[in-house]
C-alpha cells in the first residue's frame, strides 16, 4: 500500500511538473478568401520558413490538408456554418465527412483541433448557433468510433459579442439571448476538456471609439493602468481585460476549469478614410509583436497571472476578396507574393524593431536613450524599476552585484539602465520612457566602462563587450531559463524513481 502511494504522490508531482512547464503558443490564421494565393505546398515552406508551427484552417480543404502532410505543423480545421444544419440533423453525414475528408490525411497532417461554426452567433443568414452543440456532439462521437476523441479537441469559435458586458472585467457576463446555447455548449466543453475559443480584437474598440480609448493601451505600449474598481486589478492593456472578462463571466456561470484559447486576434495595415488613425503598419507590427512576447513570456492575466494561452494571429495574407471596410482586405502579415507587409519573429524573442532608409527606428531616434528623472521620487523609482524587472520583462542581470552596471550602487542609476533597457525593447517611443514622469530621454549615450546601454539600432559591437547583459529580447529571461532546467532535471529524476519503484514492486 505504501509504495503504490508512493507511486501515485510521485506520478501526480510529474503532471504537475509537466503542466508548469507548458507554455503559451502562437499561431497563425491561413484564410482563403482571395483569388491571387500561392498554392497550398508553396504556403506550407512560407510557414516553415518563419518558423510557424501552429495554424488555423476555416475549412477542410483537401489539398491544404496534403499539403501539411509529413510536417511538424499543428493544424486546426474548420466546419464552416453553411456544413452545421447537414452536420447536426445526422451522424451518418458525420461519421462519412470524417472518413471521407478527414482521415485520409490523418496522421500525417496533424490536425489537433476540430472547430465546428465559426462566430455561429454574428452569422446573419441562418440560425447557425442553434446548430451548434448537436454538431460538435455528432462531431466528438465521429471521432470516439475511431479512437481520436482524445487526440483531435472539438470547440466553436465565437466572437466578443457573446458578452453583454466586458468591463469592468470582474463584472463579465454572458449575453442572456444566448442562453439556449451557451450553457449546453459550456457543459460539453467542461465535459471533454475542450477550450472556450474566442475571437478577440481591441483594435475594433479603439477604431470606433478613439476618444475613450488609448491607441498605447490597446497596443500594449501604455505606461499607465486602468483599475477595476471590484477587484482592485490593474490592466495596462485591453486584451488582457478582454480576456479576464471572459473568465469572470465562465465563472459566473460555475465554469471555472475552462481554459480560454484566442482563436483569432490581429491588426489590419490598411483602412478606409474612417480607419486611417488606426490601421497602419506600424501599429500593426507593434500590436502583433507585442501580443507574442506577451503569450511566450506566460505572462497571463491580472486575474490569471503566469497561465499559458493559445493566440492565432489573424491573418496570413492580405484577402482581396473579402467585403466591407478596406481594412477588412488588408490584415495580412504577407502579400500574396509571400514578400512580408511587416517583420515579424514567432518565436517572441525579437525586439520588434525595424528600420527604414536613413537607418533610425520608425517610431524613435536611434541615437536616443532613456534614463531616471533626476527629479523623480526615491519611490517611484523603485516602483518603476519592480515593475520593468518584473512585469516589463526587463532582463535586470547586468544591475546584480559582480555585474557590469551594478556599480554605482544607486537607485537611480540602476533605474537608469533599465529604463533604457525597456525603452529600446519597446522600439523607443516616447510612451515606452514615461514610467509615470520617472523616465526622461537623452541624446547622449550613458554608457560607461563596460555597462553598455543598448539603443535602438543594436550596437553589437558595444554590446558584446557587456558579456553580463543578456537581452530579454533575445533569450530568455535567466530566472525562467534556470526554472525550466530544474523542472526538466526533477521530471527525469521521478522518471528514474517511478522506474525503480515499479521494478521493485514486481
Amino acid at each position: 500500500m505504501a509504495r503504490d502511494f508512493k507511486l501515485i504522490f510521485s506520478i501526480s508531482i510529474l503532471l504537475l511538473l509537466l503542466d508548469c512547464c507548458y507554455g503559451g503558443k502562437v499561431g497563425v490564421c491561413y484564410g482563403r478568401s482571395a483569388d491571387d494565393l500561392p498554392t497550398p505546398s508553396k504556403v506550407v515552406q512560407l510557414i516553415q520558413q518563419h518558423n510557424i508551427k501552429y495554424v488555423r484552417i476555416y475549412d477542410y480543404n483537401s489539398q491544404v490538408l496534403k499539403a501539411f502532410g509529413n510536417t511538424s505543423i499543428e493544424l486546426m480545421i474548420g466546419v464552416p456554418n453553411s456544413d452545421l444544419n447537414a452536420f447536426s440533423q445526422s451522424q451518418s453525414n458525420v461519421d462519412t465527412w470524417l472518413k471521407n475528408s478527414v482521415l485520409p490525411y490523418y496522421p500525417t497532417t496533424k490536425i489537433t483541433y476540430i472547430t465546428v461554426g465559426a462566430e455561429s452567433t454574428d452569422d446573419p443568414h441562418i440560425n447557425a448557433s442553434s446548430f451548434v452543440v448537436p454538431a460538435m456532439q455528432n462531431v466528438l462521437t465521429a471521432l470516439r468510433k475511431v479512437g481520436l476523441s482524445r487526440r483531435i479537441k472539438v470547440s466553436t469559435t465565437l466572437s466578443l459579442g457573446i458578452l453583454s458586458r466586458s468591463f469592468p472585467p470582474s463584472a463579465g457576463a454572458f449575453n442572456s439571448s444566448y442562453a439556449y446555447f451557451l450553457r449546453p455548449m459550456l457543459e460539453f466543453l467542461a465535459e471533454n476538456k475542450s477550450p472556450f475559443m474566442i475571437d478577440l480584437y481591441p483594435y475594433y474598440a479603439y477604431r470606433d471609439s478613439p476618444n475613450n480609448v488609448s491607441l498605447d493601451y490597446v497596443l500594449f505600449e501604455s505606461s499607465s493602468e486602468v483599475i477595476d474598481p471590484n477587484t482592485g486589478l490593474l490592466y495596462k492593456n485591453m486584451f488582457d481585460a478582454q480576456v479576464d472578462a471572459l473568465y469572470y463571466a465562465l465563472t459566473a456561470l460555475n465554469f471555472r476549469t475552462i481554459k480560454i484559447m484566442v482563436t483569432e486576434t490581429g491588426w489590419p495595415t490598411k483602412g478606409s478614410p474612417k480607419e486611417k488613425a488606426a490601421a497602419s503598419s506600424d501599429n500593426a507590427e507593434t500590436y502583433n509583436s507585442n501580443i507574442i512576447r506577451h503569450v511566450v513570456t506566460n505572462q497571463g492575466t491580472p486575474a490569471k497571472p503566469g497561465e499559458a494561452m493559445n493566440v492565432y494571429i489573424f491573418s496570413l495574407f492580405n484577402e482581396n476578396r473579402k467585403a466591407g471596410l478596406d481594412s477588412e482586405r488588408n490584415w495580412g502579415l504577407f502579400y500574396p507574393d509571400q514578400t512580408s507587409v511587416y517583420q515579424l519573429d514567432f518565436t517572441g524573442k525579437s525586439n520588434g524593431f525595424h528600420s527604414n532608409s536613413s537607418g533610425t527606428n520608425s517610431s524613435g531616434s536611434s541615437n536616443s536613450w532613456c534614463i531616471a528623472s533626476s527629479k523623480a521620487s526615491e519611490r517611484d523609482l523603485k516602483g518603476a524599476l519592480d515593475w520593468a524587472c518584473g512585469p516589463g520583462n526587463v532582463d535586470c542581470t547586468a544591475i546584480q552585484p559582480s555585474q557590469p552596471c551594478f556599480q554605482p550602487d544607486t537607485l537611480v542609476s540602476h533605474a537608469s539602465f533599465v529604463f533604457n533597457s525597456y525603452f529600446q525593447q519597446n522600439r523607443a517611443t516616447d510612451v515606452a520612457c514615461s514610467f509615470g514622469g520617472a523616465g526622461v530621454k537623452v541624446n547622449k549615450d550613458p554608457s560607461y566602462d563596460k555597462c553598455i546601454y543598448i539603443t535602438a539600432g543594436g550596437n553589437k559591437t558595444k554590446a558584446t563587450n557587456a558579456t553580463a547583459l543578456t537581452s530579454s529580447a533575445s533569450t530568455p529571461r535567466g530566472n525562467e531559463l534556470l526554472q525550466w532546467i530544474l523542472k526538466l532535471c526533477l521530471m527525469i529524476s521521478l522518471f528514474f524513481s517511478l522506474q525503480t519503484m515499479n521494478s521493485q514492486a514486481l
